[in-house]
């Protein structure tokens, strides 16, 4: 089994372990009803996308 020849220092070790930051959820607004939604998604508050209507939605959400 392949061991390794040396120890790896602590600056190597947190450098590599540098790039496993969380990245925030990207947010856009609806341009319809200006409530927060994801990007290339159908708006879950008024339904539409690109601007037309895609889904009905239940008014009593």
């Amino acid at each position: 089994m392949a061991v390794p020849k040396r120890k790896h220092s602590k600056a190597r070790t947190n450098s590599r372990r540098a790039n496993w930051k969380i990245t925030p959820i990207a947010v856009n607004k609806c341009p319809q009803c200006q409530e927060p939604k994801l990007p290339h998604r159908v708006c879950l508050n008024c339904g539409t996308y690109k601007g037309r209507q895609a889904v009905q939605v239940d008014a009593d959400k």
